[in-house]
């Protein structure tokens, strides 16, 4: 496997474009073409000028995590891709030809349950006896305004809950991060709120496995991997109804779901959820078994391993495009390639 693109942890240091052409001008070793796995327009414009224009033996797979209709140009673009996968069902309801739906899926040997959540949370050094966390950049899309609000009103209630920030804010975004502190601030809070600033990402997991509860409360989401690190590691989930939230989430079992931009809605289901600790620690054990079940890292590897499988079994110039019918992703435990594109980058398998 290669990468082009920008660097990704725990993957092969990524080449340039022009090195990926001059590796794919034969077919690989045992393979009748090279596979490019795709996120961006420009990836599936630069892999059909590859494929098409330079007449390289590869064929193309696309990832769409959009939870709308493309618009005209990309829409062009992904109906010469050779497989299209979608990372959830309502993700294939927008596209035309869908071969398969992967769900991304976490490293579920790294982002496990603590064996005490409260000297978990302890080590830490935050405040309180437990927290509910929200994770990502501090701007409006992520909803963190309806965090710091919706906490805001919730702390008061519960003496021993602690909100954690665990992200910074871009410099367009320091005047948005300054307004929730004075909110904060005005509401006698500040002792009650922890601004972490961005973690590195080899420390989340400690982070994530001292959390009780997460919240996602974004106004858009393409799909949202973090509900699922926090559910990996023994988590319940507050998040709003975008992205794949309702297909991670049971609601009233590992979590609760909320109207989107709803601050009402989501200070009312963090009271719900923080109401019994015996609850919550029980619905962040049914979080671990969803994710353990459904979004497992291993999981999405070997969904995708089969779109690329079945495309080596597709006769020498035949496409799955002129084929009527769609391939099902199965999970098997023979995986055999252990990582794929995220966005902004683009793959190569040479085997």
């Amino acid at each position: 496997m290669r990468l082009v693109g920008d660097p990704l942890p725990s993957v092969p240091e990524p080449i340039s474009f022009g090195r990926a052409i001059r590796l794919c001008r034969r077919p690989p070793k045992n393979r009748p073409f090279a596979i490019w796995h795709v996120r961006r327009n420009m990836e599936m414009a630069a892999a059909l000028f590859a494929r098409d224009v330079l007449r390289l033996p590869i064929r193309i797979v696309f990832t769409s995590a959009a939870q709308r209709r493309h618009s005209a140009v990309p829409r062009r673009l992904i109906a010469r891709m050779d497989a299209v996968v979608a990372t959830t069902q309502k993700a294939a309801s927008f596209l035309d030809h869908a071969t398969a739906v992967a769900p991304h899926g976490v490293d579920t040997s790294l982002f496990t349950p603590a064996a005490d959540r409260r000297r978990a949370w302890q080590a830490t050094g935050w405040p309180g006896d437990y927290g509910i966390g929200i994770v990502g950049r501090i701007r409006e899309e992520k909803g963190t305004h309806l965090f710091v609000e919706a906490m805001v009103r919730v702390l008061s209630e519960q003496p021993g809950l602690t909100a954690v920030v665990i992200g910074r804010a871009m410099p367009g975004d320091a005047a948005f991060e300054t307004s929730l502190r004075r909110r904060i601030e005005a509401a006698r809070l500040s002792d009650r709120f922890v601004f972490t600033g961005e973690i590195a990402r080899r420390a989340m997991p400690e982070a994530m496995r001292a959390l009780s509860v997460l919240a996602a409360p974004a106004l858009y989401e393409g799909f949202g991997l973090t509900p699922l690190e926090a559910m990996a590691s023994g988590a319940a989930v507050v998040a709003a109804d975008t992205g794949a939230y309702a297909q991670m989430i049971r609601p009233n079992t590992s979590g609760i779901l909320v109207p989107v931009d709803d601050v009402d809605a989501l200070a009312d289901a963090i009271r719900a959820i923080t109401a019994d600790r015996t609850t919550l620690d029980a619905w962040g054990r049914n979080a671990r078994m969803i994710v353990e079940r459904e979004f497992s890292l291993d999981g999405e590897v070997e969904r995708i391993a089969e779109v690329y499988r079945e495309l080596w079994r597709q006769p020498r110039g035949q496409l799955p495009s002129e084929q009527s019918p769609s391939i099902e992703a199965s999970q098997s435990d023979d995986t055999r390639i252990h990582h794929h594109t995220r966005p902004g980058c683009r793959a190569t398998p040479t085997s």
